[in-house]
C-alpha cells in the first residue's frame, strides 16, 4: 500500500485505541501504518511475556490472585513508557493505555477482591501521580466496541497460548467495564473525547469502517494543533 503523508503541525496528537481482548486494536493500528505522519505503538505484550525471562501475562491468566499485583505493576510501568515515547510524527496512536489499565483491568481486580487494599493503593498512587503530572496527555479515544461473543470467537481463532484459559464470562465482565467507562460514561472520567467504532464487523468489511473514522481523527487533530 502506498504511503500517504498528512500535512499537519509538528506537535504530537495522542490517540488511545481502547477495547476488549480481541476487539481488533492491532488491526486498527496496522491500518494507520500507511500514513507516514502517524506513529503506532502496539500494546507491549512481548515485554509482559518476557520480564527477566518470566511470562507475567501467562502467570496472571493462570493465577490472578497470585500474580495480579505483579502483572499490573509492570503493565503500569510499560504503559508509562508508551505514553512518554518521543516521536516526530504528528499523530501517536497507542494500543490501550495507563487509563484502561487502571479503570478497567485494575478496577476489575479490586471489585473481585483479587487486589488487597494495600496493593490497590500502591497502584493507585502511582497512577494518580503519573496522570496528575501531565506525563500522559490524551487528545482522543477510539473505542472499538465489540460484543463479548464476537471477541471470544476471535480469541479462540488466533489461539494465543496465554489466552487459552480465558473464559467467555471474563470477556463479558471486561466488556461491561469498558462500556461503563467509555460508552455509558458512568464509571470514572474519560481523559479525552470518545469516538465509538462498531468492531463487531467482519474483517472483510471492517477496513471500510476504519476509513470512515479516519477523517474524524485527522480533523480533530488539526483543530487541536492549529
Amino acid at each position: 500500500m502506498e504511503n500517504k503523508r498528512i500535512k499537519l503541525h509538528h506537535s504530537p496528537f495522542t490517540v488511545l485505541v481502547e477495547g476488549n481482548i480481541g476487539s481488533g486494536k492491532t488491526t486498527f493500528l496496522n491500518y494507520f501504518k500507511q500514513y507516514q505522519n502517524v506513529c503506532t505503538l502496539a500494546e507491549p505484550i512481548e515485554m509482559w511475556k518476557n520480564c527477566g525471562g518470566h511470562n507475567l501475562l501467562r502467570y496472571m491468566y493462570e493465577d490472578r490472585e497470585r500474580w495480579g499485583f505483579t502483572f499490573q505493576s509492570y503493565v503500569q510501568l510499560t504503559m508509562l513508557k508508551q505514553h512518554t515515547f518521543q516521536t516526530n510524527s504528528s499523530i501517536k496512536l497507542m494500543e490501550r493505555s495507563i487509563y484502561s489499565a487502571r479503570y478497567c483491568f485494575v478496577e476489575k481486580m479490586i471489585r473481585d477482591d483479587i487486589l488487597p487494599p494495600p496493593s490497590a493503593s500502591v497502584i493507585d498512587e502511582w497512577f494518580k501521580w503519573a496522570t496528575s503530572n501531565t506525563i500522559c496527555p490524551v487528545d482522543l479515544i477510539i473505542y472499538l466496541r465489540a460484543s463479548p461473543e464476537v471477541v471470544y470467537q476471535r480469541m479462540r481463532e488466533r489461539n494465543r497460548e496465554e489466552e487459552k484459559s480465558v473464559p467467555l464470562q471474563y470477556l463479558r465482565e471486561m466488556h461491561e467495564m469498558h462500556e461503563n467507562w467509555l460508552y455509558h460514561k458512568t464509571m470514572f472520567t474519560c481523559p479525552a473525547p470518545v469516538l465509538v467504532v462498531n468492531a463487531d464487523l467482519d474483517k472483510s468489511v471492517i477496513l471500510e469502517e476504519y476509513r470512515k473514522v479516519t477523517p474524524n481523527i485527522f480533523s480533530t487533530c488539526l483543530s487541536v494543533l492549529s
